[in-house]
């Protein structure tokens, strides 16, 4: 069994840099795209940003591009989300999910391609 967990969320004001970390334990011999998604009250859960197994790639959605980085310590089993110059609209509960896959550079940017998830850490950011 696998389990994906979050940490770092909390409240911070608008501007501020914020760190998520997810930890991946269990069978972390497969080979797992990471991703974080964020579900915002009232509305669907969306992706944020990915990243490949190997590290090598990552893919963001237009409104992380430039103020979120996703990396990964695969040493570690560990995947941050480094979220700067944070808005109001960013609140959200953050969820990191993990993805088996067998090719090194693939990004998964889809809900239905990951396999585990986290149980969502809360980010708010206030005016």
């Amino acid at each position: 069994q696998v389990q994906v967990g979050e940490s770092g969320g909390g409240l911070v004001q608008a501007g501020e840099p914020l760190r998520l970390s997810c930890a991946v334990s269990g069978r972390t011999s497969s080979n797992y795209a990471m991703g974080w998604f964020r579900q915002a009250p009232g509305k669907e859960r969306e992706f944020v940003a990915g990243i490949s197994w190997s590290g090598e790639k990552t893919y963001y959605e237009d409104f992380a591009k430039g103020r979120f980085t996703i990396s990964r310590d695969n040493g570690e089993n560990t995947v941050y989300l480094q979220m700067n110059t944070l808005k109001p609209e960013d609140t959200a509960v953050y969820y990191c999910a993990a993805g088996e896959t067998g090719v090194a550079s693939w990004i998964m940017t889809t809900m239905g391609e990951y396999d585990y998830w986290g149980q969502g850490t809360q980010v708010t950011v206030s005016s």
